[in-house]
């Protein structure tokens, strides 16, 4: 997934920001230079995957306030602060990598939820109304029987509908339709 993920480096000296660019670019990474963070936020794209590392001093808005900032505007992007008044540029630098790693985990975490979230809500918009129904009911562990009398049908249009919604949504079984219905119901927040 690195390929698709982009090192957003906002950083005020020129030299730091170039030796970073260079150190990440060795190691494979994709950079993008910011000379501060107003800089960043007026160049910042919705789509844009990867992670942020910001000096914690920049001239107008540190470090510290772009990271608000990007959350107060529903960013996830993670943010690494880092800063040049460390005494020891081998951990900085060690720090920096293992910390870009982590941040790109959860990156490319955060993703694939996205993208089984999307596939998700894509499927559950290729049910009926009543195929609907019949997954909610469902997915509370009722039987074709009790579904059947809830919904006033019968048992083998139960059983007709469970099928066709089996299908549309990929289960293999009873037990993943189960699943498929308890994951539908969750708050977006919870996944």
């Amino acid at each position: 997934m690195r390929e698709n993920l982009t090192i957003y480096i906002v950083e005020d000296d020129p030299s730091v920001r170039d030796s970073l660019a260079l150190t990440l670019g060795l190691e494979g990474y994709r950079v993008g230079l910011y000379a501060d963070a107003e800089a960043f936020l007026a160049a910042r794209r919705e789509e844009w995957t990867g992670c942020v590392i910001a000096d914690l001093r920049l001239p107008g808005a540190s470090g510290i306030e772009l990271q608000a900032t990007l959350r107060a505007q529903g960013s996830a992007l993670p943010v690494i602060i880092i800063t040049g008044h460390g005494d020891v540029p081998t951990a900085r630098k060690a720090f920096q990598l293992a910390a870009i790693r982590t941040a790109f985990a959860l990156e490319d975490r955060r993703i694939k939820l996205a993208d089984a979230c999307s596939d998700k809500v894509r499927k559950l918009a290729l049910l009926t109304s009543r195929e609907r129904e019949v997954l909610d009911h469902a997915g509370k562990g009722l039987h074709a029987k009790e579904i059947a009398k809830a919904l006033g049908i019968s048992a083998r249009t139960v059983e007709v509908h469970k099928a066709r919604i089996m299908g549309k949504l990929g289960a293999r079984n009873v037990a993943e339709l189960v699943r498929f219905a308890l994951a539908a119901e969750e708050p977006p927040d919870a996944k």
